[in-house]
Order: structure tokens, then sequence, then C-alpha cells
């Protein structure tokens, strides 16, 4: 099934990690509500609930490169949310295609990047795959691919995250 969604997700997310255990298409826009939850809260305890625990996932973008299990992942974004750049998204301009126990959200995500006063706009390609587990796990990312266009952009971004290394 193809959908396109008129649903946005970003700073006002809410964490709905338990209704991720409807194995409906309800879950699974609760799954990514929840992940927009925890990035935009900066929220480590939320993020590790909604990534699946497997050494294949993926995730794909301009900062990590291709990263491949939970561990890699987690160590990416605990930099960004613990270093002194506060960095916020919102995905919109959705289409959803579902097959079986899986969902794939494709659209766009809107943001900034804000560090020591200086702010960046961000405008990224996104698209996230989640997975049905089962009942006793519910759904859970399991790729995450994001591009920057903006040669220019992408640049500044990466200059301004390395420096808080």
């Amino acid at each position: 099934m193809i959908a396109d969604s008129k649903r946005s997700y970003g700073r006002d997310a809410t964490n709905r990690i338990e209704q991720a255990r409807d194995p409906g298409i309800e879950g699974a826009r609760a799954l990514l509500e929840t992940f927009y939850f925890a990035f935009n809260q900066r929220d480590v305890v939320t993020f590790k609930d909604v990534w699946a625990d497997h050494s294949l996932i993926q995730l794909n973008n301009p900062l990590g490169g291709i990263l491949r299990g939970y561990a890699p992942i987690a160590a990416l974004y605990q930099r960004i949310f613990s270093g002194p750049a506060r960095v916020w998204v919102e995905l919109y301009d959705i289409v959803e295609f579902q097959s079986g126990d899986m969902v794939v959200f494709a659209g766009r995500e809107t943001g900034a990047f804000e560090m020591h006063g200086k702010a960046l706009a961000l405008t990224i390609r996104t698209s996230r795959v989640v997975q049905w587990l089962g009942s006793s796990v519910g759904w859970r990312q399991v790729h995450h691919h994001g591009s920057i266009d903006d040669p220019r952009l992408l640049t500044e971004y990466r200059t301004a995250i390395e420096s808080t290394k």
C-alpha cells in the first residue's frame, strides 16, 4: 500500500513507544513519531527503544557515513546529543510504502543546527524503514538514509559537527 501522508513529525512530536506495539500502520507511525521525539528532545533512553537491536541495522547519513549495528549508531547520536550543538529536524512531505511487516517512510526534513550563536538551516532528503518484530517488541527502525543535496550546506554542516569532537 502506498499513501501520501499529510502528517509531519518535528519538535512537537511525542513519545508514543507504547503505541508502537500496534501491528498496524498506526503503530509504525507511532514509532516514527517517537524517533522524532527522542531526537529533538535528545532523549537517549527513548532513542534506544526506537531502533532494532541487530548487527545489520543501518544508518546512512552525511555525518556517520554508513554505520551498521546499534552500538555505532548510538555512539554517533550520543555525540550529537551531548555536544554543544543543538540540532532539530522535522519530517514532512511523507510518502508511506507499506508491505507486510515493513513500512518505508520517505520525505524531507527541515531543521536547524545551532552552535555558539551560529545557526545553519538544514534541508535533508530522508527515508526511514521500520519493521514489525512481533507483539513483544513492536515496530522498530531498521534503516535510515539521509542526504543533503546542497554541497555548500553539506560542507558547512560536516565542518560544524566535526568541530564538536
